[in-house]
């Protein structure tokens, strides 16, 4: 009798599992077929418009000047589809973001999980995290009425022509918003070092600050440069803030104080209004955006490549 209860409850719980098994199944095969679907749908729109425009033109052309896309009824040029000024614009923008989120990041993720006393820690670091929370039109709103400003009149003090949008006030703010994005990622990888390397170092006689410098910083750098790579790839994707406080002109300057643009301010720029989707000039949108998932693609991908291997030596 017991060892018939036995084989139906065993009967019963290989059935849930199967069932268990094909609905998880069904859900991860939902996911890459979503995936894989984005993927074709970009690539084959990219594909019409590297018809009309030629690969070597997009990517290693210096004007950027694609009209708005009219109807299959009206007329229009086609302008120019020379993306450099474009990737110029975001790399110069990112590189802004993350000089700012960086340092600040770290530094207070070293002070929130090695100096900060537990009471302050469990307040603080929940209180740098809601700055993640907070809407990005806002941040644009406060990089155009109090970063901007203060830009300009700071630049004119000195002598210095700021345009009224810049790259140096989109990418100030958008540090500012990445921020909790670095903190929060480079403090679970200082936590992740094994408190023995901690207490190894301090039983030889090395003070905090040097156990930090030469002890948990380098057994944590794989898991800071994942951190920093991936709020990397979140500002290269940021648009509201740079439409905002950069601009919509593609100009060719690495001069931070001029008015630049990005690749995603294109994408929403090329795909306003009335549309027509067999014009290069909505097409290059996709074009932009197939290099955009490229690239983050790859810097995702160098940054789960980084944690795998952080995992397997702390884990």
């Amino acid at each position: 009798m017991t060892s018939t209860l036995i084989s139906n409850s065993s009967s019963s719980n290989a059935k849930i599992e199967r069932i268990a098994r094909k609905v998880l199944f069904f859900s991860a095969s939902i996911s890459i077929a979503i995936t894989a679907m984005i993927i074709i749908s970009v690539l084959f729109e990219s594909i019409r418009f590297f018809s009309h425009v030629s690969i070597s033109e997009f990517l290693f052309g210096t004007s950027w000047s694609p009209q708005t896309a009219l109807r299959a009824d009206q007329a229009g040029s086609s302008g120019s589809f020379g993306a450099i000024p474009v990737f110029l614009g975001t790399f110069i923008i990112t590189i802004i973001a993350m000089c700012v989120a960086t340092p600040i990041g770290l530094f207070s993720a070293i002070y929130i999980s090695e100096y900060a006393p537990n009471k302050l820690r469990n307040k603080l670091k929940p209180a740098l995290e809601t700055l993640a929370g907070i809407p990005t039109v806002v941040y644009g709103y406060f990089a155009v009425t109090i970063i901007a400003p203060f830009i300009r009149s700071t630049g004119a003090s000195m002598g210095l022509n700021i345009a009224s949008e810049s790259a140096l006030a989109a990418g100030f703010v958008m540090g500012i918003m990445i921020i909790p994005f670095i903190m929060s990622l480079s403090e679970d990888a200082i936590n992740s070092v094994p408190y023995a390397l901690r207490d190894a170092s301090l039983a030889l006689g090395a003070t905090k600050s040097e156990t930090i410098k030469q002890v948990i910083l380098p057994a944590a750098f794989p898991g800071i440069m994942s951190a920093i790579i991936l709020g990397t790839s979140r500002a290269i994707g940021e648009t509201m803030i740079v439409v905002m406080a950069a601009g919509l002109a593609a100009n060719l300057t690495i001069n931070p104080l001029a008015s630049v643009t990005t690749v995603t301010v294109q994408i929403v720029t090329l795909l306003t209004g009335d549309q027509e989707f067999d014009s290069p000039k909505t097409l290059a949108a996709f074009a932009l955006g197939l290099t955009l998932f490229l690239v983050t693609l790859m810097l995702n991908f160098i940054a789960l490549k980084i944690i795998k291997n952080h995992r397997v030596k702390y884990g």
